[in-house]
């Protein structure tokens, strides 16, 4: 039987036991006004926990709690962005977004949607991949193509060099050394019908637009860019409108498409592309259906532009600018 001494014994030996060792971790969430902000903590060096800020105790008491780091959640923010956004009746929309400087992103909707003219800039990359690797540089027919194809969306081209890359195999082949992991190519000649997501866009404009990490080279890159960069006047429109006000040239560099169901009536209208606001640059990408008129396509996919580029902007305030009106060339 144990004596009354030992028994004491024990007892002070648990009371002096540190306090550090009971704060295994701590979280706390808050709320902000501009979405839900996590704060996550571990206590002490004593319980293993991770240090990368502090929080701590006064000096001379055993516990501390050193690590508090936020972590906004961007697809909640653009959750909420999107809210304030009118959706016609019966439409659909889906955004992603991109700051290639921080790797912050964030992606609102889900689901594949009918690529329209958006496609040829993916028709692009494939060619320009395969021109790399055959390790050569495109023919004066593959140019003419290609500026026609981007630079004034013309259908004729597009179908020329979708024939060139070899259809929907060879668009995929090239999907799947980009990284794409969720678009299929048209069947047959309906490259248009391509299936495709708002984030697999933005992984796409990673390829063309950053250096890190692509299979393009700099000169493709730089051949594609430049290319977007000098669209139709009548075609700026959407992405752009989350560029600074007035922003030209370098202010945004994009492809958009839009095309009428013959089976519903209504419209497809996206929109994909590197835009500056608030001196930064983002990657957006922008697809819709079921708008009644092409103009309320264009109208929606400006407003998710500037939904997307202020979920991830500075302080999870930035914004863009003012676009122009629809196009009224059909693509």
């Amino acid at each position: 039987m144990e004596s009354s001494v030992g028994r004491r014994d024990r007892r002070a030996r648990r009371r002096r036991v540190p306090v550090r060792s009971a704060l295994t971790a701590l979280a706390v969430v808050a709320a902000t006004g501009a979405g839900a902000v996590y704060w996550q903590g571990h206590a002490g060096p004593g319980a293993g926990g991770a240090v990368s800020s502090s929080a701590s105790a006064p000096s001379g008491g055993e516990a501390s709690v050193e690590t508090v780091e936020p972590v906004v959640d961007r697809d909640a923010l653009l959750a909420s962005a999107m809210a304030s956004v009118d959706v016609p009746e019966g439409a659909e929309v889906s955004a992603a977004v991109l700051d290639p400087g921080s790797g912050v992103r964030a992606s609102y909707g889900t689901g594949a949607f009918d690529t329209a003219s958006i496609v040829k800039v993916d028709i692009l990359a494939a060619l320009l991949l395969r021109a790399q690797d055959a390790d050569r540089a495109l023919t004066a027919a593959e140019k003419a193509y290609a500026v026609a194809m981007i630079e004034d969306s013309d259908n004729d081209s597009a179908s020329a060099l979708w024939r060139e890359i070899g259809r929907a195999e060879g668009l995929d082949a090239a999907n799947e050394r980009f990284g794409l992991k969720d678009t299929r190519g048209g069947t047959g000649p309906l490259w248009g019908l391509t299936q495709t997501t708002a984030a697999d866009q933005v992984v796409l404009l990673r390829q063309v637009f950053v250096a890190d990490g692509s299979e393009l080279s700099g000169a493709s890159r730089a051949y594609a860019t430049g290319l977007m960069g000098r669209i139709a006047e009548d075609q700026r429109w959407g992405v752009s409108a989350a560029a600074d006000d007035g922003a030209e040239g370098s202010g945004w560099a994009l492809k958009n498409g839009w095309l009428r169901r013959s089976t519903t009536g209504l419209w497809v209208v996206n929109s994909v592309g590197r835009v500056a606001s608030g001196g930064r640059e983002y990657l957006v990408a922008v697809v819709s259906r079921g708008s009644t008129t092409q103009a309320e396509g264009v109208t929606l996919t400006e407003a998710a532009a500037r939904a997307a580029v202020s979920a991830v902007g500075a302080d999870a305030g930035g914004g863009g600018g003012s676009g122009s009106g629809a196009g009224q060339k059909a693509s």
